[in-house]
């Protein structure tokens, strides 16, 4: 089952249940999901590679937003928020810990044959390739300028 269906799969199990909340997260995730699948060359469907940009895409959008809630103290917002997001990350990889992130910036680093800060331009893309979807870009960018320091 793609997570297109899922996402379909699920949004009918919330309506039934009545699950106010992930009805709301599960629609953002299909609206999303049809919207790039109407795009030129999507032929109406997406790939799971596809739907977990769009998913981490999403998750982002809803901790940005989740931080400005906290700073202007609007914890009904803040709420809203952390609610989508938790339904939104149940679609997404388990992200590694920073142990494992650093284990595996160091192994880039290594291949890439760098050793130095003036390095990071070429191991930053090297790195979020290796790391798509398995760690968030500011702790990866982070971590790296901490190894090539």
């Amino acid at each position: 089952m793609t997570l297109q269906e899922q996402i379909n799969a699920d949004v009918i199990s919330a309506m039934k249940a009545k699950e106010e909340v992930t009805l709301r997260a599960l629609r953002s995730l299909k609206s999303a999901l049809l919207l790039a699948a109407s795009e030129p060359g999507a032929n109406g469907a997406v790939s799971d590679e596809v739907a977990l940009k769009i998913f981490q895409k999403l998750a982002k959008q809803r901790k940005e937003s989740l931080d400005i809630y906290v700073q202007n103290k609007r914890e009904d917002l803040a709420q809203v928020e952390r609610d989508e997001l938790a339904v939104i990350e149940k679609y997404l990889p388990k992200q590694m810990s920073e142990i494992e992130v650093k284990a595996a910036l160091q192994e880039v680093v290594t291949a890439a044959g760098a050793n130095s800060a003036a390095d990071f331009g070429k191991v930053m893309p090297l790195a979020m390739k290796a790391l798509a979807g398995k760690a968030d870009g500011k702790i990866i960018s982070a971590m790296l300028k901490e190894i090539l320091a």
